[in-house]
């Protein structure tokens, strides 16, 4: 079973020491120790080769990420801290080292929102660089892998919900994603396999006990009478718990979920056919045991008018030293030809420690520094109606604080209150020290934007972001170059732009009970030709009836509602408004 202890020096830096001894261990591999971000030494000539591809999220989960970096599979892998999502700035780096200008590049990531978050405003800011610097819309593509079939949220809606999680899927996404670049194909070339497989890829895993993070210990314990059913690769609870039961009759019962599941069943109802069968080891399970479980589950897709044509047995996707397995099903095109395309993919070599066909490349000679992160050019600038704004809406925070704190502790975590507290000192610290270009609406809003993830972090901060970055490139877009030729209208319009660019990365919409109730009406408002007192009407009326509302997104879709409170996100941003109107 997992236990507490580890080999580990200081837990705060275990990721950078480990990513360096991989690279340390796999000559052909460079690592950026500061952004933590794992890459081919080659880089420089590979980008002008084919599509470049990089895949990330939080450590713990090994070899994936950094270990299928290599020729045939990823260019890079970007890496957070212990089951947490890299920062969007961590993705930015890894984004601005690997993106090729000729042929494009593919983001791969798990279904998860920090990752969903902090990539898709990294994609965002990048966008915004290239076209603030004159140059055309990068082509830049992301997927989003989402193969869990253990615990499908009933509660999604046609809307999207939260969606499934992505586990060991991911790594077929970027094995066969990865041979289709090293192959020739296009961007949209790539895209098309890696959504493909998504689409087709349907996993579940077993666990018989969580596992012990360092620095922390285990967060639950099973008993030796217990086992748990999809159980989530960060020890999230998963849909079953049952007493343990022969590998024989437990491991057809995974390959009948799957088969069950109603994401299979709508993908490939009634289907039998050629599958790719991946038996994965979460961490802590013998290889012994692992030879055992490939052996039955070969037989139960068998069983069930599934033939497996290729089966890779191994560790691909861990959550650290977890004592468990899971089990993925690609199911191939019926088709000859595309079903034939696939499988050469399939069979391509991909040199990479994680990969099981590779064990040793010699030495690349080379490492590229070129496409290191450009330095921001920032010319601060006063601007009497900004700073104004800035200086108000912070105290506005000041004075509102208690109340949204409070909010989010009867209906949340707790933190709401004092995140936006962070961010709005740090804005108004940055504009009372003339650090902000405020001569420039667009370059003010990146900075403030950078500035508030800096500041802020957790949800709330990663969605101001994202508004943010989408306002300023709205504003570039309408050719707005300085303060004179702004108006309320336009701003309004603006606004709704930068929300559609948020819509892309959260599937929160009006009426589910979040800061966008608050926010939607304000930019719509403004945009329909109202007045700044008629958007703020607008926005103090759309938070107040959230108090009225199912929560659907966010910490309050797992807390009984309380009474009729308001959401904390959406008043607290009443407040900043408020405080600029």
């Amino acid at each position: 079973m997992s236990a507490g202890k580890h080999f580990v020096s200081d837990p705060k830096d275990l990721v950078r020491t480990s990513l360096s001894g991989l690279v340390a261990a796999n000559p052909h591999l460079a690592l950026d120790e500061k952004e933590k971000v794992t890459y081919v030494k080659d880089l420089a000539l590979l980008r002008t080769k084919q599509v470049t591809l990089f895949c990330g999220g939080g450590s713990g989960h090994e070899p994936a990420h950094a270990g299928f970096v290599g020729h045939g599979m990823l260019t890079a892998a970007v890496s957070g801290h212990v089951f947490a999502s890299p920062s969007s700035s961590q993705v930015l780096s890894c984004l601005r080292r690997v993106y090729s200008e000729e042929h494009g590049t593919l983001v791969v990531i798990k279904n998860y929102t920090g990752d969903v978050l902090n990539f898709g405003r990294a994609v965002e800011r990048f966008k915004s660089e290239s076209v603030n610097q004159g140059k055309p819309l990068p082509k830049v593509a992301m997927v989003v892998v989402d193969d869990d079939v253990g615990v499908v949220n009933p509660n999604d809606d046609a809307e999207g919900g939260v969606g499934r999680r992505g586990l060991a899927g991911t790594v077929l996404v970027n094995k066969f994603a990865g041979a289709r670049a090293a192959t020739g194909g296009s961007l949209d070339q790539v895209k098309a396999v890696a959504e493909y497989v998504i689409s087709n890829t349907f996993t579940i895993g077993c666990a018989l006990n969580a596992a012990s993070v360092p620095g922390q210990g285990l967060p639950r314990v099973l008993g030796d009478d217990e086992i748990e059913i999809g159980m989530g690769i960060h020890n999230e609870p998963g849909f079953e718990t049952k007493k343990p039961q022969p590998a024989d009759i437990l491991i057809p019962s995974l390959v009948d979920h799957i088969v069950s599941s109603a994401p299979f069943k709508k993908a490939h109802p009634g289907r039998t056919g050629r599958v790719i069968l991946m038996v994965n080891n979460l961490g802590a399970t013998s290889n012994l045991e692992l030879g055992l479980v490939t052996k039955l589950a070969v037989e139960a897709a068998r069983d069930r008018g599934l033939e497996p044509v290729r089966i890779y047995s191994g560790t691909f996707m861990t959550g650290l030293a977890m004592p468990g397995v899971s089990i993925s099903l690609l199911v191939l095109p019926e088709d000859d030809t595309p079903r034939n395309d696939l499988l050469a993919l399939a069979d391509k070599s991909a040199h990479c420690p994680g990969w099981v066909n590779q064990t040793w490349i010699e030495d690349a000679g080379c490492t590229d520094e070129s496409a290191l992160a450009p330095a921001v050019q920032v010319k601060p600038a006063s601007n009497e109606v900004w700073e104004r704004a800035i200086v108000t809406a912070y105290r506005n925070v000041v004075a509102d604080e208690p109340q949204v704190t409070l909010l989010d502790q009867l209906m949340g975590d707790g933190d709401c209150g004092q995140v936006l507290l962070s961010g709005a000192t740090a804005i108004n610290d940055a504009a009372q020290s003339t650090q902000l270009p405020l001569n420039d609406p667009a370059a003010a809003l990146a900075r403030i934007s950078s500035i508030v993830e800096d500041a802020m972090g957790g949800t709330s901060g990663i969605i101001y972001c994202l508004f943010l970055d989408g306002l300023a490139q709205q504003l570039r877009s309408l050719n707005v170059a300085d303060n004179s030729s702004l108006t309320t209208q336009l701003w309004g319009q603006a606004m709704l732009g930068a929300l559609d660019t948020l819509y892309q990365y959260t599937t929160a919409r009006p009426g589910h009970r979040t800061l966008i109730d608050a926010l939607e009406p304000f930019a719509s408002s403004l945009a329909s030709g109202g007045s700044l007192q008629q958007a703020l009407d607008a926005a103090d009326k759309g938070a107040a009836a959230t108090a009225h509302m199912q929560p659907k997104r966010g910490r309050a879709v797992y807390v009984q509602q309380k009474g009729e409170l308001a959401d904390a996100g959406a008043a607290g941003l009443v407040s900043v408004l408020k405080g600029i109107v």
